[in-house]
């Protein structure tokens, strides 16, 4: 009952610091700050963690815990932790950028879609055709470098593992796993929400043929593996776009049938690429999708304070990205994978194990321990309320709505995945510097012919 008890304190307090640094935590007007709150904390970690300090998991990653009452209890204790200082390092944040989540967030969705400052209408088009024209290559790249395309393999018939079939296609990618990850498989989806913006903004056919090439595109890479969560996160991600700007308004009937057809597919997922016979145990709290939603994110949170420090070593700095730990020469290994080989080696030995992700302060403490967890909590909560910010900030144009919507839904996905993807994310830090650096070249070209032009008229009057 003690657990119970802090457990309600926790989520009381969670509750009211993430509504403070959202603006709002209503679920017909989501954001990035309430889809990390309800998404990362609610579904994905507390709710499992608070089973698991309970004991009424009955979950078999958590049999694997040695000292497994002691374990239960300290995960606990760490994902209140985080459900704590997470959002108090949000609202510190808030009240030093003087930002005033309600009134920003509500004048943000009240805001008018608005067109590139300074930019034409063709340049801007035959500029995105460009980089569409790159996405194209890139799928073409994917298909061409990958084994096996599971996608394919289903639909035509096959006898292997369809599981199995999803870790070779990641796994054993023979080309350049950037090219694939930045320009096929996240560039593409980004690429159809700006199609699909300007076409609302301009009406142009042009920008609407464009937007149908890149949305066939983008369903493709978010299904060509046969994974559940991409494609559910890209319309997610479709549906933020069109209340952005006012074109659909989600209402408690509307989240029901869109909760009903989501679940129905999902379980139809499940049946088809799974083989699941036994519904009933299915659909149990600890198994099928619900397990998979509640307790298969935070179990490895569990397993990582387990292991680390006791049966393996603790990382410091070797799961760090590789960008940083080639400079010292140091192999990059990630926690997730070392977990995988020595709680499931049979997995990995099938093929049919890749990772356990979890919440981004198991990867924390992997390599640095309790004091890990500290200050990746505060680093990772200030990152997050830096982005909110901004974003609400920026001009509500195509380009920067569409990413804002990409962080809006990947941020949350990241804290379920990692902690050094915040220190340093490739992907990341290209989308914004691609598309930050055309935003500005386009506004250059435009200040420098609206010089020209004022000088040509001087003249011309002069």
């Amino acid at each position: 009952m003690l657990d119970v008890l802090i457990g309600l304190i926790v989520l009381v307090a969670s509750t009211l610091m993430f509504r403070y640094a959202a603006g709002t935590l209503s679920l017909t007007a989501p954001n990035l700050v309430s889809i990390v709150y309800y998404y990362s904390f609610l579904l994905s970690s507390f709710i499992g963690a608070l089973l698991i300090a309970l004991g009424m998991d009955d979950y078999y990653m958590i049999r694997k815990l040695f000292r497994p009452e002691e374990y239960r209890q300290i995960g606990f204790a760490v994902v209140c932790f985080v459900m704590i200082v997470f959002p108090l390092s949000m609202v510190v944040v808030s009240r030093l950028c003087g930002f005033e989540a309600r009134q920003e967030f509500r004048a943000y969705l009240q805001k008018p879609l608005s067109p590139l400052a300074g930019a034409t209408g063709s340049q801007v088009f035959y500029a995105f055709l460009a980089l569409s024209l790159l996405s194209f290559a890139a799928i073409a790249y994917m298909i061409w470098k990958t084994p096996t395309i599971p996608v394919f393999a289903l639909l035509t018939g096959t006898d292997e593992s369809l599981a199995a079939l999803r870790v070779e296609a990641s796994r054993h990618f023979a080309g350049n796993v950037l090219v694939r990850n930045i320009f096929a498989i996240t560039l593409t989806p980004l690429l159809s929400f700006i199609a699909y913006l300007f076409a609302e903004l301009t009406h142009e056919w042009r920008w609407k043929l464009l937007f149908i090439c890149l949305f066939v595109g983008a369903v493709f890479v978010n299904v060509y593996d046969l994974a559940k969560s991409p494609i559910f996160f890209y319309v997610m991600m479709f549906l933020l776009i069109r209340i952005y700007i006012g074109k659909t308004r989600l209402s408690a009937a509307k989240l029901a049938l869109y909760g009903g057809v989501g679940a129905a597919v999902l379980v139809g997922m499940y049946i088809v690429i799974q083989g699941v016979q036994d519904v009933a145990t299915f659909l149990s709290y600890n198994k099928g999708p619900i397990g998979r939603m509640i307790l298969a994110q935070i179990a490895p949170t569990f397993l990582h304070l387990n292991l680390f420090g006791e049966a393996l070593p603790f990382l410091y700095g070797k799961s760090l990205p590789s960008i940083l730990t080639g400079l010292f020469d140091v192999e990059n290994v990630r926690s997730a994978r070392l977990v995988m080989a020595h709680v499931f080696p049979e997995r990995i030995e099938d093929g049919t194990g890749g990772v356990l992700n979890t919440l981004f302060v198991a990867e924390a403490y992997a390599n640095f321990g309790y004091v890990g967890i500290v200050i990746g909590t505060l680093y990772v909560g200030v990152v997050t309320q830096l982005l909110y910010i901004g974003f609400l900030r920026l001009p509500k144009n195509p380009l920067f709505l569409s990413l804002f919507v990409y962080f809006s839904i990947n941020i949350p996905r990241t804290l379920v995945g990692g902690f050094t993807d915040f220190l340093f994310n490739p992907t990341w830090v290209l989308l914004v510097a691609l598309f930050g650096g055309m935003a500005l070249w386009l506004r250059v070209q435009g200040d420098l012919r609206a010089w020209f032009a004022t000088k040509r008229r001087m003249t011309d009057e002069g």
